[in-house]
C-alpha cells in the first residue's frame, strides 16, 4: 500500500466516520476534523520519518512508512482505537507505559508445554512477540496495535497484531499494518453501519451474488457474501447462512445462533423469512442439543432476549402446540412433494423404534461441582426402562419382529441401519422435488427449513447440499 492508495482510503474512512458520528453517544469531534473531513494530521516529512527510524534503530515497514507520509498520526482507527502514533510518538512496547502487557503474557505462557509448542508451528509465544514489538497505538478501549520486527515477510512487511483484553483472543495477527487497518475499517462498518458509497457498493455486490447463487453458482457468491458480512451487511449474513447450511460442515456460521443474534442482527429476527424458515431451526436445535441442561439459542433467547423476541417465540410455540400443526417446507407445490416423502418414511414402522440412547440421556442426572478451582461434571445414569420394537436382521423390509426387552440398544442399532438405507433411497425423490421450490422472499435462496426435520437433515449431506445449490433455482418468487 503506497501513499497514493492510502490517501483515498483514509479520506473515505474519514468522511464515513464523520457522517456516522452521534453527538449524543460519541466524543466530540475536533473542529479541524469536521472542517477538513479528515481524521488524520499533516503528512510526515521524509526527515521526520528518517529521524523516527534512527531513534528506533530500524527501518519501518513499507505500509507504516507510507501511512506516515500521508498522515503523521491518526484519530479513531476503528471503534476501539482512539489515537495512532505519529513519528515522534512511536516507541517500543518495552519502553512504554504499557510494558506491563509483556509481564502479563509472559505469565500466561510460562506454564505451557514446550513440546506442544514445538509440534504446533502456529503457536505464538505472545510474551516474546510483545517484548520485541513496536507500539503503534496511543490510546484505546483496552485495545492496542503492535508491529513485530521479528516476523518480516518477503515484501518487507512486519506482522501486525491487534490485542484487546476484552476479546479473549489474545494476539490476533495480520500480514501487515495495512491489513490490520483494513480489518478495523470493516469492523467500523459492521458496528456503525454508515451510509455512503461503501455500503451502496456492497449492496450491489450482494444482489449480484444472490442472483448468481440462484443460477447455481456457489464459490463465487460465497466469497462475495463472506466479505460483505464482514462489513456488517445483514442481507449477506442471511444469504450466506442459507448457502453454508446447505453445504454443512459444522462451522459456527452454519449454526442458527450465528444469525439469531438480537444484539447485533436485530433485522434478521424481524425479517419476513424468520418465522417460516429460521424459527423452526431454532426449535430443532433446542430439541437436539446433547445435554438436557445445555445451552441453546431457544433457551438463551427465552431467558435473556428482549420482550419482542420472547413474544415471537411464544407465538411460534402456540402454533406448534396445535394438534394439527405441521412444519411447512415452503411454497405449496414444494411442500406437498416434501411432505409426501416425510409422511411415507414416518409411516414405516422402522422409524417408530424409540432411541434408548436418547432415553438414557434424558434420564441421566448432571451435577456440576467445583474441584481445585475447576468445574467438574458428574453424570449419573439411571436405570433404563424403555418400550421399543426390535427390527431383526432378517427383516430387510423393515417389518418389526418381537420386542426383546433385554436388548433395546441392539434393537435400535439395527433399526437405525435400516432407517439410513430408507433415507438414502429417498434422496433422488427429494432432489427431484427441488425443481418445485420457489423463494418465499427475495432473500430466500435455499430451502434451509428442510433441516428442521431430522430425517431430511440426515438425508442432505454436504455433498447433496452442494448438488441442490448447483441446481438453477429460477428467481420466480412465491410471494
Amino acid at each position: 500500500m503506497n501513499r497514493e492508495q492510502w490517501r483515498p482510503f483514509l479520506q473515505q474512512w474519514s468522511g464515513e466516520w464523520i457522517d456516522s458520528h452521534d453527538p449524543e453517544k460519541d466524543a466530540e469531534l475536533d473542529e479541524a476534523v469536521v472542517r477538513d473531513r479528515w481524521l488524520g494530521f499533516a503528512p510526515a516529512s521524509e526527515e521526520e520519518i528518517a529521524a523516527a527510524e534512527a531513534r528506533l534503530g530500524c527501518t519501518l515497514p513499507v505500509s507504516l512508512r507510507e501511512f506516515l507520509a500521508v498522515t503523521n498520526g491518526w484519530r479513531d482507527a476503528g471503534c476501539f482505537i482512539y489515537r495512532l502514533a505519529g513519528t515522534a510518538e512511536l516507541q517500543w512496547l518495552a519502553d512504554s507505559d504499557r510494558e506491563y502487557l509483556i509481564e502479563i503474557y509472559d505469565e500466561l505462557t510460562e506454564d505451557e508445554d514446550e513440546e506442544e509448542e514445538e509440534e504446533d508451528a502456529d503457536v505464538i509465544n505472545e510474551g516474546a512477540v510483545l517484548r520485541r514489538s513496536l507500539l503503534v497505538s496511543l490510546d484505546g478501549d483496552a485495545a492496542d496495535i503492535f508491529l513485530d520486527p521479528g516476523d518480516v515477510n518477503e515484501r518487507g512487511e512486519w506482522t501486525a497484531y491487534w490485542l484487546a483484553s476484552w476479546s479473549g483472543n489474545g494476539l490476533e495477527p495480520f500480514d501487515s499494518f495495512y491489513e490490520l487497518m483494513h480489518d478495523q475499517y470493516k469492523s467500523f462498518h459492521a458496528l456503525r453501519k454508515p451510509e455512503g458509497e461503501t455500503k451502496d457498493r456492497w449492496d450491489e455486490k450482494v444482489e449480484e451474488a444472490r442472483l448468481a447463487a440462484l443460477q447455481g453458482e456457489i464459490d463465487g457468491p460465497l466469497k462475495v457474501l463472506t466479505e460483505a458480512e464482514e462489513f456488517g451487511n445483514e442481507r449477506a449474513l442471511l444469504l450466506r447462512f442459507q448457502m453454508l447450511t446447505m453445504l454443512g460442515g459444522g462451522e459456527h456460521e452454519t449454526r442458527i445462533s450465528h444469525v439469531v443474534n438480537y444484539a447485533h442482527h436485530p433485522g434478521i429476527l424481524q425479517h419476513p423469512l424468520f418465522g417460516d424458515e429460521l424459527m423452526p431451526l431454532v426449535f430443532e436445535e433446542d430439541h437436539n442439543r446433547d445435554l438436557p441442561h445445555g445451552w441453546s439459542t431457544l433457551r438463551f433467547s427465552k431467558e435473556n432476549g428482549p420482550e419482542w423476541v420472547k413474544s415471537l417465540i411464544a407465538d411460534h410455540e402456540t402454533r406448534r402446540a396445535a394438534p394439527d400443526f405441521q412444519l411447512s417446507f415452503g411454497n405449496p407445490e414444494f411442500n406437498a412433494a416434501v411432505r409426501h416423502i416425510t409422511d411415507r418414511l414416518a409411516a414405516d414402522l422402522v422409524f417408530q423404534v424409540r432411541d434408548p440412547y436418547e432415553e438414557q440421556r434424558r434420564n441421566a442426572t448432571y451435577e456440576e461441582t467445583l474441584v481445585d478451582g475447576q468445574y467438574v461434571m458428574r453424570v449419573e445414569m439411571r436405570t433404563l426402562a424403555v418400550s421399543t420394537v426390535l427390527v431383526s436382521e432378517e427383516s430387510e423390509d423393515g417389518v418389526p419382529a418381537d420386542f426383546e426387552a433385554h436388548d433395546p440398544f441392539g434393537a435400535y442399532d439395527r433399526a437405525r441401519e435400516r432407517q439410513r438405507q430408507l433415507i438414502d433411497a429417498a434422496w433422488p425423490e427429494l432432489k427431484e422435488a427441488i425443481q418445485l421450490w420457489r423463494p418465499l422472499h427475495e432473500d430466500h435462496i435455499a430451502p434451509v427449513v428442510l433441516f428442521a426435520d431430522p430425517v431430511l437433515a440426515e438425508m442432505i449431506t454436504g455433498e447433496r447440499g452442494r448438488e441442490i445449490l448447483s441446481m438453477c433455482r429460477e428467481d420466480r418468487p412465491d410471494y
